[in-house]
């Protein structure tokens, strides 16, 4: 009787739980029972309404075995929900996905790997399915929170743990795909989503970054590799995650890598930083680049106070990442990422002269080593960004770069610079001068202007060739070298290199091109300047062999590049001035200096008469070189450069055959049909408002020097005069006033020489200097002089414990009428 009111039960349930029922077996081991499985998708797809009830039932059935730990019962529920998933495309299926998803929620939450495995395989086959019309209420927190969790998964067992981390990462793969692509339901891109996916996927890139830090490179994976292995698949997931961020959420996808890299202190030692960020950079779409560059720039600004290894690190990533959109569209931010540069530049400068200003005892100054090392590895990353990113740029966005970093160098004595220069001091000061020159030379790098004037603007090399520029060597260094850069048209300073005596100036193989109009005008405008920066800054008692070396490449670039014949004239008396200084020394030069300058102006003769290729004047130098090799080899550059050289006493009273004379040289070249007019007029650097506001030894002093020796000596005598013995004799000629009678008529004969025959660009400099001067001499004294004294009518006020009075007006003073006019 039990059995019979059991199948009459059984005959009035439903049929669809009948159906449900049938496609399980006795022994799950057994399987699904395929035929009845057939019936139940016959059923669903004929009745689409009942696809609600059948999840329900199914959920039902599979929540109850899942409890009882059934798991072969449950591997058959799942197996059933994925064909009938896969079979029904209807508009009731929606219903359905909710039991669906709900029976994969109960098993991603079991405790047994192989259920979570299972849920997340049955949701990544969901996942993949294409619905016809999105459901907009359907949300995804709990699956992103589960599979984030898996992806951290710590099991003891290490095949476990594999297994649970690559169905996360599988999971979260699933989820994006299914949530991504409509632009209406786009919470997957909400940070408290993208904060647990995005640290989920790097931590397992993370762990196997590690292990092959280990074990070296290792081999190229095949595609069965990438499903087992957690990091090349956390990578591919991370990459389409990326490839699929638009404008409005690239922001969020890309913040919570650097929380990760921050919260693990990724950024020292930075090699996984920089390979999360080329697959940023490689992942997302060109024009987002500058969102990506922004960022960065925006979490360096906010590590600005962190070691210097940390900035370090992230200045690198800043450079890997600069280095792939500068191929690209970087947007606007090419003037934020070098004034951001330039600000983290004067940080580090001020915090390694702080340290360096506030350690004092030697236990202390270990560290301070260490520190200012570290600084030097933040510079250096600063630089290299700043040179390659600006060598990646255009022509035009180049040269408002160089403008833009040149007006943050401080000049001394101007406000032009945009610098914040007021807590560095001296040293700080030469140190971001040295920093910013040495940007300037990278950016500058491989730059090809058609014309000079393009290149070097007055705005550019006015402050270039700043006094304030001049005051070390290493900044006269990279002044010269900036320069180059910008001269060098042809690529000729490569050949150029090393001071020598070129036998055969052919064989370099020297490219030019004919003289340009705008290149001609641009001498005569700015000719006088560069010839006094290239003067003076032989004069210089501090250079060393490199800079003698930068010196003879500048003459003989702007001979290349910029020398028509009156260039060539000024040239060649700029190197007689020079060859007048050493042998005069109102300097005080060291002997190595002296020679070191003779040994230049040999060079550079040497390589100019070959370049116009005169005879005479070729055969004039060949013959003081050769005397010279034979009886001062000091005076040549291949021997004053090398270590241990002999060097004389003095210079004063060697042969006139050492030395390269003017009238022989204005022989040659005038024969030769060159206008040799000017060369009987000694070269004088003209005076700039800048001269006499530098802190260096006054250029003023000694350019006035130059002026009162040189118009004693005649010119065109073979050998410059040497200082005269002074006796009783010559008391007595200094008393006869015939004697300065004809020293007067000799200073005016020499002055209407000069103003005959000199180029009216450098009267003009020299008067205007002088005018100049007189009228700073007069200011000066003017404020020393006048200042109105306390008033006796003025008012006493006690400023921060301080009596001050407060004069008044000059025009509202009441003088007696005596005194009023």
């Amino acid at each position: 009787m039990p059995t019979r009111v059991c199948c009459c039960c059984s005959a009035l349930r439903p049929r669809y739980k009948r159906l449900v029922d049938n496609i399980f077996p006795e022994d799950p081991k057994d399987g699904l029972v395929k035929a009845d499985m057939e019936k139940l998708t016959f059923y669903a797809v004929s009745a689409p309404e009942k696809l609600d009830r059948i999840g329900s039932y199914l959920a039902e059935r599979l929540s109850r075995d899942v409890v009882r730990h059934r798991s072969g019962y449950v591997l058959i529920a799942m197996e059933a929900l994925d064909q009938l998933l896969m079979a029904c495309h209807s508009q009731s299926i929606k219903p359905f996905v909710e039991s669906f998803l709900h029976m994969v929620a109960k098993l991603l939450e079991s405790g047994e790997p192989k259920l979570q495995v299972l849920g997340t395989n049955s949701f990544v086959k969901f996942a993949n399915i294409e619905e016809d019309t999105p459901s907009y209420h359907r949300r995804y927190d709990f699956f992103v929170s589960r599979f984030s969790a898996m992806c951290h998964s710590c099991d003891s067992d290490p095949e476990t743990r594999t297994e649970i981390r690559i169905a996360g990462i599988r999971g979260i793969q699933g989820v994006v795909r299914k949530t991504v692509n409509d632009e209406l339901r786009a919470t997957i891109w909400e940070p408290q989503h993208m904060d647990k996916i995005v640290p989920s996927l790097l931590f397992n890139m993370q762990k196997i970054e590690e292990v092959d830090s280990r074990i070296g490179p290792p081999p190229s994976p095949s595609a069965a590799d990438k499903e087992e292995n957690p990091a090349m698949l956390a990578e591919n997931c991370f990459r389409e995650l990326l490839g699929r961020a638009t404008f409005g959420n690239m922001n969020n996808a890309v913040r919570p890598v650097f929380a990760h890299l921050d919260h693990h202190r990724l950024w020292d030692p930075n090699e996984f930083a920089v390979h999360c960020f080329k697959v940023i950079m490689y992942s997302i779409q060109a024009q987002y680049s500058h969102h990506v560059i922004q960022e960065i720039l925006g979490h360096l600004d906010a590590r600005k106070k962190d070691s210097p290894r940390v900035r370090a690190g992230i200045i690198q990533v800043l450079l890997e990442a600069v280095a792939i959109a500068a191929k690209g569209s970087i947007g606007p931010t090419v003037l934020e990422v070098f004034n951001t540069l330039l600000k983290h530049l004067r940080l580090s400068v001020e915090f390694e002269a702080h340290d360096l200003q506030g350690e004092s005892i030697s236990s202390a100054n270990l560290n301070t080593n260490s520190k200012d090392s570290d600084e030097k590895i933040v510079q250096n990353a600063i630089i290299q960004t700043i040179g390659f990113f600006g060598s990646n740029l255009p022509d035009y966005q180049r040269s408002e770069i160089m403008m833009f970093i040149m007006g943050k160098v401080p000049v001394f004595g101007t406000s032009t610079h945009t610098l914040d220069i007021s807590q560095l001091g001296d040293l700080g000061t030469r140190r971001i001068q040295i920093m910013l020159l040495r940007s300037l030379l990278m950016v500058t790098s491989g730059y090809k202007a058609k014309t000079i004037v393009t290149a070097l603007p007055g705005s550019f090399l006015d402050p270039l060739l700043s006094p304030s520029l001049m005051e070390d060597y290493e900044l006269r260094q990279l002044v010269l070298e900036v320069m180059h850069n910008l001269m060098d048209r042809h690529d000729n300073r490569a050949k150029l290199r090393g001071i020598r005596i070129i036998p055969d100036v052919a064989d370099l193989k020297i490219k030019r091109e004919k003289i340009c109009r705008q290149d001609t005008s641009f001498m005569k405008k700015n000719g006088q300047q560069l010839y006094r920066h290239i003067y003076l800054g032989c004069k210089e008692e501090d250079n060393v062999q490199k800079n003698y070396e930068l010196l003879y490449t500048s003459l003989a670039l702007i001979t290349i590049e910029l020398a028509n014949e009156e260039v060539v004239i000024d040239l060649i008396r700029l190197a007689i001035a020079l060859q007048d200084s050493a042998i005069i020394n109102e300097d005080n030069l060291s002997m190595f200096h002296r020679c070191g300058i003779m040994a230049l102006v040999a060079a550079y003769l040497n390589f100019v008469s070959q370049m116009i290729a005169v005879p005479a004047f070729c055969q004039h130098v060949s013959k003081v070189i050769e005397i010279r090799t034979m009886e001062a080899p000091y005076f040549l550059p291949e021997h004053i450069f090398r270590d241990k050289c002999m060097l004389p006493k003095s210079l004063e009273k060697h042969d006139k055959n050492l030395y390269f004379l003017t009238n022989k040289i204005a022989e040659s070249l005038g024969g030769s049909g060159y206008s040799v007019e000017r060369l009987s007029v000694p070269y004088v650097p003209q005076v700039t408002d800048e001269d006499r506001l530098s802190r260096r030894k006054s250029i003023v002093d000694t350019v006035s020097i130059q002026v009162d020796i040189l118009p004693n000596s005649n010119p065109s005598d073979d050998v410059v005069s040497n200082t005269e013995e002074i006796t009783f004799e010559a008391l007595k000629k200094a008393i006869d006033t015939s004697g300065m009678e004809e020293q007067e008529k000799e200073k005016r004969r020499l002055v209407i020489e000069k103003f005959q025959k000199a180029p009216f660009e450098e009267i003009a400099a020299q008067c205007e200097s002088k005018a100049n001067f007189l009228h700073d001499r007069l200011a000066q004294i003017l404020e020393l002089t006048i200042r109105p004294p306390p008033s006796p009518s003025g008012t006493l006020t006690i400023t921060s414990g301080h009596a001050q009075y407060q004069s008044v007006p000059v025009y509202e003073m009441k003088f007696p009428d005596l005194c009023v006019y």
